[in-house]
């Protein structure tokens, strides 16, 4: 057993994973070496096709690397992560069961009781702002408010560790950056270590305490790690408009336009 006393909550140790192809191994991601420390939120960002998924389901462990390791609080990832709750794109709710139903259905496969899930459903679903809505069913939902409940649905469980995979990105930008600032309000206290995913800049400057640069694929490798010292608690409806926010944006802005450019070059040349 490792000691887990120092050891960061989410470590990639040299991970390369390359996937079977017509042509030979694909390499997604090489040699990546990545640590976070428990509590920190902290966004990996590149060019499309860089991995950043890819380094997020290996996390989960949902995908084993083909060689270096993934630990969690210094103990090796075998199979799926079970300290981690992942939170993507598009939201897993069952169109058949309510929002409460869906809340609670986590819960559910775990064995806990009827009465307890339900009330520790209900009290998720006012916390994400949707009480009122526990009896409506996914169709009747905004993009918004959809969103909402896969957050409860992901928090219910009271995972160490979240995941999340452009979480945000299908919603209008007025609706998203309400829901940012609603999931800092939801994890700031709670000691929890975030591993967020998003394509844009903007976005990861304005939740994270670090910013995780990505290179073009394939074969992409960790090539920058940026901090942001930007105060907290934040309010990202106004933050946007701060010089330090500009000055860390640009900071990072000079080198993803770099890769994002590899990025166009490559594909043209295989066009």
């Amino acid at each position: 057993m490792a000691d887990n006393g120092s050891a960061p909550a989410v470590a990639l140790e040299a991970v390369t994973i390359a996937y079977p192809g017509a042509g030979g191994a694909y390499t997604a991601v090489s040699e990546v070496d990545l640590s976070v420390a428990r509590g920190r939120f902290v966004a990996l960002v590149g060019p499309t096709g860089c991995g950043k998924s890819t380094v997020l389901n290996a996390v989960a462990g949902l995908l084993p690397p083909s060689s270096g390791r993934v630990l969690i609080d210094g103990e090796p990832v075998s199979g799926p992560n079970r300290r981690a709750g992942y939170l993507f794109q598009q939201d897993a709710l069952l169109p058949w069961k309510t929002v409460l139903g869906n809340v609670a259905f986590g819960l559910e496969l775990r064995g806990v009781g009827k009465r307890e899930r339900l009330e520790r459903a209900r009290d998720w679903v006012r916390r994400v702002g949707l009480a009122g809505f526990e009896n409506a069913y996914p169709h009747q939902l905004s993009g918004g408010m959809r969103k909402r409940t896969a957050v409860a649905q992901t928090w219910i469980g009271d995972p160490e560790l979240l995941l999340m995979d452009e979480p945000f990105g299908a919603l209008d930008v007025q609706t998203r950056q309400v829901m940012e600032n609603e999931l800092l309000g939801l994890w700031t206290g709670t000691e929890k270590t975030v591993l967020f995913v998003t394509h844009d800049l903007d976005e990861a400057v304005s939740l994270s305490d670090e910013v995780v640069l990505l290179s073009a694929g394939p074969a992409s490798r960790v090539v920058g790690r940026y901090p942001v010292d930007l105060p907290r608690p934040r309010d990202l409806l106004d933050i946007r408009t701060e010089p330090a926010f500009t000055r860390i944006y640009r900071a990072i802005w000079a080198d993803l336009r770099d890769e994002v450019m590899a990025t166009y070059d490559r594909d043209r040349g295989e066009a």
